[in-house]
């Protein structure tokens, strides 16, 4: 389904930052990892934490839900022994499941979206996990991938962190279990340092034990670790939230969204810290981020490393800044859903924004005016590219029709219905 975003100059109310998908994911992982049950407050629904539902469940995990949390009674080091497993289009949950998988005899993870996770690469884990002894067979590291695991070895592993650090944290999540103690290195560079942090964070939540070096490149982990079965409660989502926030700040706005702790380690909470840096009156206090736009913003410099999952949202308000903005170190969002910089910018200069493209950055040229719209764009399948836009077409100056703007379930189901209900004009057609 498309939508048409129509130009709307005031957005006004409060909403509920939706939970957070990558807690969410983390969580129902190391439940399933626990041996007895655990239980989780406040969980996303998105495809992304459906899917990691669906396959936890595919390997043995119990699972019963309400409407405000969802109890997991775990396998523990002992997966089921399934053939299959479906991830839809969820790159850290196929991520993460590779390396579990390595427990067991023979899996295959099928490709359900060849023009999307079909496209993306794995060979940094799929050569990760070929040095602990578990066999790969796939195309030139592209789904499908089967893995023939049984007993993998821990040891000394290198992993790459150079396109994403998914690889790594999926290497942590499964050497606590493994016989042998683990020594893991990081080779290169690492992407998204802070995501890896959530990482450790939810480890050490579920009574793991990982010795990190204050870099983040090397780890000892001690083997023959078990996951306990613990409560957890899910924080608000900062990357789905700031694509309201963008919008907030392109508008004239009296806006708020509950639920965004300020002492998060989302590194997508650095977007509330971007606004202030364009002038955007905005304040952050007790979880609430209260936006009073006045449709005045200006250009700045971002290192979005820090805040992948953040950066369209913020090239999407940078588009309407004053100045030249630039948002640099970048370059992980090509191994997206999509890639997140040419394909996007190309859908932004069908709108009429003034962008440009280096291998790693993002340069816009802000166009306080507005940008000329009246055109349909193409959203590439991608959750974040759709939100991105969709802030774009408020500041129009005739309605934007974006392409199958559905695939923005894959992290925020009800995205279009929070931005109505604040006022946007939005409609499916």
């Amino acid at each position: 389904m498309d939508v048409i975003v129509t130009p709307t100059s005031r957005l006004e109310g409060e909403i509920q930052a939706l939970s957070s998908k990558n807690y969410t994911t983390r969580y129902l992982l190391v439940a399933a990892l626990a041996n007895g049950t655990s239980t989780i407050h406040f969980p996303a629904h998105s495809e992304d934490s459906d899917a990691m539902r669906r396959c936890i469940r595919d390997l043995g995990a119990v699972i019963e839900e309400d409407e405000t949390k969802i109890v997991i009674t775990g396998f523990g080091n002992r997966p089921a022994n399934v053939s299959e497993l479906n991830v839809g289009n969820a790159g850290a949950v196929l991520r993460f499941l590779m390396a579990i998988a390595a427990l067991c005899p023979e899996v295959t993870f099928v490709n359900t979206y060849p023009d999307s996770l079909g496209k993306r690469p794995h060979s940094d884990l799929i050569d990760s996990l070929q040095q602990m002894g578990v066999e790969v067979d796939h195309q030139e590291g592209k789904l499908p991938i089967m893995i023939r695991g049984g007993k993998p070895k821990g040891g000394k592993i290198t992993v790459s962190g150079n396109v994403s650090s998914q690889f790594l944290s999926a290497l942590l999540f499964l050497t606590p279990m493994l016989e042998e103690d683990s020594e893991i290195e990081v080779l290169h560079d690492l992407k998204s340092k802070v995501v890896v942090g959530q990482t450790l964070e939810v480890l050490e939540q579920a009574g793991i034990v990982i010795h990190a070096s204050d870099d983040l490149m090397h780890y000892k982990v001690p083997g023959r670790q078990q996951y306990l079965a613990k409560e957890y409660i899910v924080q608000g989502d900062y990357p789905g939230s700031a694509a309201v926030l963008a919008a907030a700040a392109v508008t004239n706005s009296n806006v708020k969204i509950h639920r965004l702790a300020e002492n998060s380690k989302q590194g997508e909470r650095a977007i509330v810290d971007v606004l202030r840096m364009m002038e955007v009156p905005l304040t952050h206090e007790n979880g609430i981020v209260h936006v009073q736009g006045n449709q005045q913003l200006k250009a700045l410099e971002f290192d979005g490393d820090a805040a992948t999952d953040a950066v369209l949202a913020m090239v999407a308000a940078a588009v309407f800044a004053e100045g030249t903005s630039r948002f640099y170190n970048v370059e992980n969002l090509r191994y997206k859903e999509c890639d997140r910089i040419t394909d996007y910018l190309n859908e932004l200069r069908k709108a009429g924004a003034n962008v440009e493209e280096r291998q790693a950055e993002i340069i816009v040229h802000g166009r306080p005016e507005g940008v000329e719209g009246g055109v349909e764009i193409n959203a590439h399948y991608d959750h974040r590219v759709i939100m991105a836009l969709s802030v774009v077409g408020l500041r129009a100056k005739a309605p934007l029709r974006i392409k199958d703007a559905h695939h923005v379930a894959k992290s925020y189901p009800i995205f279009f219905d929070h931005m109505r209900s604040i006022g946007a004009q939005i409609e499916w057609v």
